[in-house]
């Protein structure tokens, strides 16, 4: 049995008529789209680097629909550390309904460097931006 990471829910987007599909519904690109650009910002601030692409991403699930005027929350969590690395977890859901929309076990997102190329990044584990602080 896989283990059940803690989701830090980070974002919500509110659904608005020009983000729905000709059935009235959100449509599955553009949740698509808010869903990699949190995985990005995430990524640029766990890696302290602003440079950072989507390399993979594991099966996409769609588990229910949202309709205009629902407020849609991203949740992510770090699945693992590589060398240039970081695997991600991603759960988007409905808080009108409460219901899961949709669900992403893995998306690795890679850190380069200024020449294009992956670029280790040293990190090993979560950081809080207020831990650095201190």
């Amino acid at each position: 049995m896989k283990k059940k990471l803690s989701m830090r829910f980070h974002t919500r987007k509110w659904v608005k008529p020009e983000d729905l599909n000709p059935n009235g519904t959100l449509f599955g690109g553009k949740l698509l789209a808010w869903i990699d650009e949190e995985l990005a910002l995430y990524s640029i601030i766990q890696l302290e680097n602003s440079r950072i692409v989507t390399k993979h991403m594991s099966e996409i699930n769609f588990r229910s629909s949202s309709k205009q005027g629902d407020i849609i929350e991203i949740g992510i969590d770090v699945v693992k550390f590589g060398i240039s690395s970081l695997t991600l977890q991603c759960e988007a859901r409905n808080i009108m309904t409460r219901e899961t929309i949709i669900t992403i076990e893995s998306t690795t997102m890679v850190s380069l460097g200024a020449d294009g190329k992956p670029q280790p990044h040293g990190k090993t584990e979560i950081e809080f931006i207020r831990d650095r602080l201190k």
